[in-house]
């Protein structure tokens, strides 16, 4: 099932019937079962790789690594590419492929394998031609991708490589960044408000939450709660952004400490002028989205507020900014080390910099002025995606 709205959608732009029929539902999708031995032990876990649309190119999205993604889960991020290569004008279709399986509880040799393992299994079908890019997501990390580029030899089969293995400068920082500048203009054009005045409290501190948490900081920027899985931290004079970086474990988890303690259940409730959603999906829903008190929402994760809690945060008058604009980031860094390894160019970090925060720009001021002051700045990005989806299918001749 699509996580689109068409019926609403059909209201703003012409969506032919059987271009409908073709985005309501994956392009590809393969299920498989993957194991392998360990040592003394034996590995066994589900894994899946979707195609949702593959209209302007081949399919672009991260691995996921963990214990409770399903088939489905794994469909709807592969949706979520589609829409968001598309508003960005990047070349690529939407994919998606996971692991179902904890790598928390894994070593890094035992992880190596079973990555290495994925590849083997889905080589023919995805690697010769490449039909399918992947890339870092939640359990995933530039190492692995690493680990598939030695397996495929294939420098543009895979994006997110640490940079001295073929990635791009700037690659790991680029979603956070290009969420901080999200931020900076959504608070300017939807509160008013300079980031100097601004307060935000973040949700999850992996990859996306602490770059976003940085580059927010050093624009002024007071964050006043951060959080992980297990809870987390609050100071409504602000936080040492700097020092919990610094000491952060490397599955996103904040040093340990029983100060100035705050649980995700009430960040996501806190007086704060930006939330920041940057950890899972769906953490904000029907149940919890009532007690949200922040004056404005961008969404750093992928998919982190349920229709029902959008329903009620419009109620409420809470404008969001939704995933597939505010975390772009991550596929234009994508675009360009893709692009350098077909080409042999390489980029530097504030190249890479500069890029994400013009898309964003571009794509947030386009987004903003289609969507005017009635609009949802959801339903106006899923719009002009649909659109771009629709006018690149019949470019092709598929309906």
């Amino acid at each position: 099932m699509s996580i689109v709205d068409f019926d609403r959608l059909s209201k703003i732009i012409e969506i032919p019937a059987p271009a409908r029929q073709l985005l309501a539902r994956p392009e590809k999708q393969i299920s498989f079962a993957l194991s392998l031995p360990l040592g003394d032990s034996f590995f066994y876990a589900d894994a899946h790789v979707v195609y949702h649309n593959t209209a302007r190119g081949v399919a672009k999205g991260g691995i996921r690594f963990h214990p409770d993604v399903t088939l489905e889960e794994t469909q709807n991020l592969a949706e979520l590419m589609s829409l968001k290569t598309a508003l960005t004008n990047m070349p690529f279709g939407g994919g998606k492929a996971s692991i179902k399986a904890d790598p928390e509880k894994l070593t890094l040799l035992e992880k190596d394998s079973i990555i290495k393992e994925f590849v083997h299994m889905i080589r023919k079908e995805f690697f010769y031609p490449i039909d399918y890019i992947p890339a870092p997501d939640m359990g995933t990390n530039p190492r692995d991708m690493a680990i598939i580029y030695g397996e495929t030899h294939i420098p543009e089969s895979v994006t997110g490589k640490p940079p001295r293995n073929g990635g791009l400068p700037g690659r790991r920082e680029a979603t956070g960044r290009g969420v901080a500048r999200a931020v900076e203009m959504a608070a300017e054009r939807l509160i008013s408000k300079p980031l100097a005045e601004v307060t935000a409290a973040v949700q999850g501190f992996g990859n996306v939450g602490s770059w976003t948490c940085k580059f927010l900081h050093d624009k002024g920027v007071r964050i006043v709660a951060i959080s992980d899985i297990e809870g987390g931290r609050y100071d409504e004079n602000g936080l040492d952004v700097a020092g919990l970086m610094e000491h952060v474990t490397p599955g996103g988890y904040l040093p340990e400490s029983q100060a100035n303690a705050i649980s995700n259940a009430d960040l996501l409730a806190l007086p704060v002028d930006v939330l920041i959603p940057a950890a899972s999906g769906e953490v904000v829903d029907g149940e919890n989205a009532d007690s949200v008190s922040a004056k404005l929402i961008v969404e750093g994760a992928n998919h982190p507020l349920t229709a029902e809690a959008d329903a009620i945060l419009a109620d409420k008058g809470i404008p969001v900014v939704p995933d597939i604009l505010a975390n772009s980031g991550g596929v234009v860094a994508s675009y360009l080390e893709w692009r350098g390894a077909k080409s042999g160019t390489m980029t530097k970090q504030q190249e890479t910099y500069q890029a994400v925060e013009e898309n964003m720009c571009e794509t947030f001021t386009r987004v903003a002025d289609f969507a005017g002051d009635e609009m949802p700045l959801r339903t106006a990005a899923w719009a002009l995606a649909v659109q771009e989806l629709v006018e690149a299918m019949a470019d092709k001749g598929w309906y």
